[in-house]
């Protein structure tokens, strides 16, 4: 099979599928906490009825939902059409298992009640989309592996919002590592020196659809919220199982190890906190996070190093309040192979844009000849893509049109998801590798608390 092909069959495309359901999908939002609960309806879809269902308590995270979704449905370029029917009594999980006004379930919000919220959907025959973490702890990871087994006997469909896939240089470092001609083979490394890296660096302060986002109080705690090392670190590993074994199953019980992990914390001021939350008191379940002068101490970075299928993997998040003025969030990803080493930086030089470079790691003359022929082919489903030599690097330069946006990702997270429901075409290897995901990162949670994982 030649990489084009290869690419074809493997690369997730950033454009909107659209068909026609025999049944059309009804959302129900569930107790939405989170802003990706709203992004998924940023975008309208031909197969998704415009009216939604919205169970949750009444408070400030519906009403932040409902004013994101409102925002949508009047701005000037492209509204939506969304209708939102709202229920708001204290027994709204009950009372959506008993109407089901819909099929889909979409989940973002407190994660400690997630895992629960998943189970009982499925147990009531509900597709649900969830966003990350689907499981915060071991408790969770075993919930969440019961899901997946009743999932399969109702024949519904559960999966999670991996919006990175979508990635425009996410996309090329995955295709390129699959030309052997140019990348080899991937390296296994070793504990000390991991062949594939990723790393990130995130803010609480930041701008969503155009205004600051103001997060939930419960946003802070990890016992609600679940700590960074179960969070972010779950598109990171995502990312390496996708990139690193494109349609291969892993076997979370055979095929994974986890070799270290810890986790610290980022200190936030009150004043901070209220600022990001818009709260006028700290809450008495963060008293625990409370240190001698009176700052938070939040449990939000985690780093971990663990093996899979013998190559060795090194994934770290990182959070700091607010972005130093014209700087952003940061993302490192690196893939090592025999012939060459595939880095995305996302830093100051790159100004802070994610960017792909190419380093060869051989001695091959030919070896820029092969890579342009390998960018030529991308070129055929990614035109306008090319290829800019650099003192000791290539770099992939990549037109504007690509770089669509995290938000741009969740309807294209949909727009696959509703592939998959219309067809009942998820790929094989999408659940196990989604169990393994959540293996990898609750048990390094469960390591860096000096706990002994015992999941297998």
């Amino acid at each position: 099979m030649n990489l084009l092909t290869k690419i074809a069959a493997t690369v997730i495309f950033s454009f909107t599928f659209h068909f026609v359901l025999a049944q059309p999908i009804k959302l129900i939002t569930l107790d939405p906490g989170h802003f990706h609960a709203a992004l998924v309806q940023k975008s309208m879809y031909a197969e998704i009825d415009p009216v939604v269902h919205v169970y949750s308590k009444a408070g400030s995270d519906l009403q932040l939902h409902i004013e994101r979704i409102n925002n949508y449905n009047s701005r000037v370029s492209g509204p939506t059409s969304w209708k939102e029917i709202l229920y708001t009594g204290d027994d709204f999980f009950k009372k959506m298992i008993q109407e089901k006004k819909g099929n889909l379930v979409v989940l973002a919000g407190n994660n400690q009640l997630k895992t629960n919220y998943i189970l009982e959907s499925v147990q009531n025959g509900l597709h649900v989309l969830s966003d990350k973490p689907m499981a915060i702890d071991q408790s969770g990871f075993k919930k969440l592996k019961k899901a997946f087994t009743i999932a399969k006997q109702k024949n519904v469909q559960l999966y999670d919002i991996m919006t990175e896939r979508f990635e425009i240089t996410s996309q090329l470092q995955r295709a390129l590592s699959m030309d052997s001609s140019i990348f080899g083979k991937l390296e296994q490394g070793s504990t000390t020196d991991p062949s594939v890296i990723k790393e990130s660096v995130h803010h609480f302060y930041k701008f969503v659809s155009g205004s600051v986002l103001t997060r939930p109080n419960w946003y802070f705690d990890d016992k609600q919220q679940g700590a960074g090392i179960v969070d972010v670190t779950t598109h990171l590993v995502d990312l390496i199982q996708w990139s690193s074994f494109p349609e291969k199953s892993i076997d979370y019980k055979k095929d994974i190890q986890i070799l270290n992990a810890r986790e610290w914390s980022t200190v936030l001021t009150q004043d901070e906190f209220k600022a990001v939350t818009k709260s006028e008191v700290v809450p008495s379940f963060l008293n625990k996070s409370i240190d001698q002068q009176g700052n938070i101490q939040v449990n939000s970075n985690g780093e971990f190093t663990f093996s899979i299928n013998g190559t060795h993997a090194k994934v770290a998040v990182t959070w700091n309040y607010k972005a130093p003025d014209g700087t952003g969030d940061t993302h490192y990803s690196l893939m090592r192979g025999t012939k060459s080493a595939l880095i995305i930086r996302q830093g100051a030089v790159e100004k802070y844009k994610p960017t792909l470079y190419i380093q060869q790691r051989d001695q091959d003359p030919s070896f820029e000849t092969k890579l342009n022929v390998a960018i030529s082919k991308i070129n055929e489903i990614f035109p306008g893509i090319s290829l800019q030599k650099n003192k000791s690097e290539w770099q992939l330069i990549v037109p504007e049109k690509y770089n669509d946006g995290h938000e741009a990702h969740f309807a294209q997270v949909m727009s696959k998801y509703l592939d998959y429901l219309q067809h009942n075409n998820m790929p094989g290897w999408e659940v196990p590798n989604m169990l393994s995901k959540y293996y990898i990162t609750t048990s390094a949670k469960s390591l860096a608390s000096k706990k002994k994982p015992n999941l297998k």
